[in-house]
């Protein structure tokens, strides 16, 4: 009897690993693939293929909890209580993370010897926040708002480290441009692959995107833990701040008692000054286009399009232009990131004025793109800066206060956006506007920049 067993359970039992392997067989071949993607050109050895999958990972809980926020805020209600609510998560959120913001680079300076942790307490936050948004988010009531305050703040905090860890996990025929394109380029497919997962589970519940991310995150934290150790080596570290403090401005103490100026961002030279003016302008672009767009779009849909379908419409040329960026990063071996920057502000600057005189569906598509084609380089060109001409000992605490000035500008460019009446001439005009602004303090700037060529990094 046993053996007759044993004849009929070997052939079950090996058809059942045989539908096994068959199914195991995509994923175990995508998976593959992306880790040959992710480790090539050294990135393997140097570990920053592990960064990029960490950068993934984080994206990809960001987009469930945007998509979980997105459907409670915006497209449940009417676009005029959706305005209200819109500009209430932006208060709400917004002005305390002003305040919140400046800490996180003097604390990130305070554990320099320990940025995997800060990354994992990061992701394991958002985590625990994510299931706690879970219970408010079919109401919207207004508890959710200090949890969503939470995970931006962790997710900021997480952003302001991996910039600066990615000069530690650097390859050698990797140049800092193209190494920021990868980590993003990585972050930016991982999220075109959760949006859809997140709307999927939306169906199931409003809660169910944020029980993904919940797991997202979770994974995330292993994932932090797991980078190589040289990523907490940070010997000698200091605080940046964004104004010079030179010997003729330091108190009269500080002079008498022989200490050195603490090091300031203007001490590298002018590139990462202008460079931080012009992405400011894009980055208000970037917030401006996100409100204005949104509801100009459900008032006013493009060309017979229904309104759903022509948000739909923007947000793809939106993304794909970021992605298209990005690759172009990926793909770009020039050592000039100012001149880049000056040419991707300019290419707004142009594409939002012909938007503005000739205002039709086609030019809301294209400056939608565009913006994410500028965003894209300008946000990598200036990390490289960062990265290149401030000094190590303040490359942390650099990263954390042009994050946060650049996350203010947006949230100004969103505050317009949702208080400009839905005229679409008026709003391109506007946003023509403030990119003209930045051309006009930073294009020159950069440009002699890299003239001159980049600095020596120093501390003075």
């Amino acid at each position: 009897m046993g053996a007759i067993r044993s004849a009929e359970g070997g052939p079950l039992r090996r058809t059942v690993r045989g539908v096994g392997r068959v199914l195991r067989a995509p994923f175990a071949g995508a998976a593959r693939g992306v880790r040959r993607a992710t480790h090539a050109h050294g990135a393997g050895e140097s570990g920053l293929g592990k960064l990029i999958e960490l950068h993934a990972v984080n994206s990809a809980g960001d987009m469930m909890i945007t998509i979980a926020l997105a459907s409670t805020v915006f497209f449940s209600v009417p676009t005029d209580q959706a305005r209200g609510r819109v500009a209430l998560y932006l208060a709400v959120t917004m002005a305390p993370f002003t305040l919140l913001a400046p800490v996180i680079g003097p604390l990130l300076d305070r554990i320099p010897h320990g940025r995997r942790a800060a990354m994992a307490g990061s992701m394991l936050t958002r985590a625990l926040l994510a299931l706690m948004m879970s219970g408010a988010v079919a109401s919207g009531g207004l508890e959710l708002y200090p949890a969503a305050l939470g995970v931006l703040v962790a997710s900021k905090a997480y952003g302001v480290v991996r910039s600066a860890v990615v000069p530690r996990l650097l390859p050698p025929r990797i140049a800092l441009v193209k190494a920021n394109s990868r980590v993003t380029l990585g972050g930016l497919l991982a999220t075109g692959v959760a949006a859809p997962l997140g709307a999927g589970l939306h169906q199931l519940g409003p809660a169910y995107p944020l029980y993904g991310a919940c797991a997202v995150f979770a994974f995330g934290t292993y994932l932090s833990l797991s980078l190589p150790h040289k990523v907490d080596s940070a010997k000698g570290e200091a605080r940046a701040r964004l104004t010079a403090d030179g010997p003729a401005r330091q108190p009269a103490r500080r002079r008498k008692a022989g200490r050195r100026p603490r090091p300031g961002l203007r001490t590298v030279g002018s590139s990462v000054l202008h460079g931080l003016q012009a992405n400011s302008s894009l980055r208000m672009l970037s917030g401006f286009l996100t409100f204005f767009l949104a509801f100009l779009l459900r008032v006013h849909p493009l060309g017979g399009l229904s309104p759903a379908f022509s948000l739909g419409v923007v947000a793809i040329a939106a993304g794909a232009g970021n992605a298209l960026g990005t690759a172009i990063g990926a793909l770009l071996r020039s050592r000039g990131p100012e001149k880049m920057i000056a040419l991707v502000l300019t290419a707004a600057l142009g594409t939002t004025i012909v938007a503005a005189v000739l205002y039709s569906a086609f030019f809301v598509v294209v400056v939608a793109a565009v913006a994410g084609i500028s965003q894209a380089l300008g946000k990598q060109s200036l990390d490289a800066l960062i990265q290149r001409d401030v000094p190590e000992e303040v490359r942390t605490s650099a990263f954390a206060r042009s994050e946060t000035l650049l996350q203010m500008c947006w949230v100004v460019g969103g505050a317009i956006g949702i208080l400009l009446p839905l005229n679409g001439v008026v709003g391109m005009s506007v946003a023509a506007g403030f990119l003209a602004l930045g051309a006009a303090t930073a294009v020159r700037g950069l440009l002699t920049a890299a003239r001159r060529g980049s600095p020596h990094p120093r501390v003075a």
